[in-house]
């Protein structure tokens, strides 16, 4: 495995959660930011690539990470896990909050080296990630979609489920597109290896 040869992957710890710059580890190690909306199975993707249960809580409620969470790889990599977005329950107010606080880490983060933009497999992307993939592609920053829940589908509709998503999206086709499964592991190599490319 790739991976395991630049990086020791369990060495990983939650380093910080920030809600602005100010917070922001001040070096300049790269960072791969994680976003999706809530209950795309971003802490089941972040457990599964780190070979661990529970380092990001996943939760039964929708809406929970309100913060950017950093994650220290090996001290050569960090993750960095945004707020999911599109939960109904959190006031108008409250999302409006997420979005500037997203938006502040994305353009303006040197260290930033591309984005892991996840979409449910099993359903065509919502507005929410339409604008998440417009707006990374306007700031021209590397994207790689990540379709989870492959598990949740019967391998021979992948195809059909993919270039649903990729329609919609109104997908680049110079852009990565993995099929991805917490359950079974598949993508993950591809996840890892498309990942340190980019680093």
């Amino acid at each position: 495995m790739a991976e395991e040869q630049v990086l020791n992957t369990h060495n990983a710890d939650i380093l910080l959660s920030a809600a602005n710059k100010s917070h922001y580890p001040q070096d300049d190690l790269p960072e791969v930011a994680l976003a999706g909306r809530s209950n795309v199975g971003k802490s089941s993707f972040i457990n599964t690539l780190l070979g661990r249960k529970n380092l990001a809580r996943t939760s039964g409620k929708p809406g929970k990470t309100q913060l950017l969470n950093f994650y220290n790889i090996d001290n050569k990599l960090r993750f960095v896990d945004v707020p999911g977005y599109g939960y109904a329950r959190v006031s108008k107010k409250e999302r409006a909050k997420w979005g500037k606080m997203i938006e502040e880490y994305l353009v303006t983060r040197d260290n930033l080296r591309a984005v892991v933009s996840l979409v449910d497999l099993r359903h065509d992307p919502t507005q929410d990630d339409v604008q998440m993939y417009e707006f990374l592609k306007y700031y021209e920053i590397p994207v790689i979609i990540v379709a989870t829940k492959a598990d949740k589908i019967p391998r021979g509709k992948w195809n059909k489920h993919a270039s649903a998503i990729k329609t919609k999206l109104n997908f680049d086709k110079k852009d990565r597109f993995i099929i991805f499964s917490a359950v079974t592991r598949e993508g993950y190599d591809e996840a890892w290896d498309t990942i340190l490319a980019e680093l």
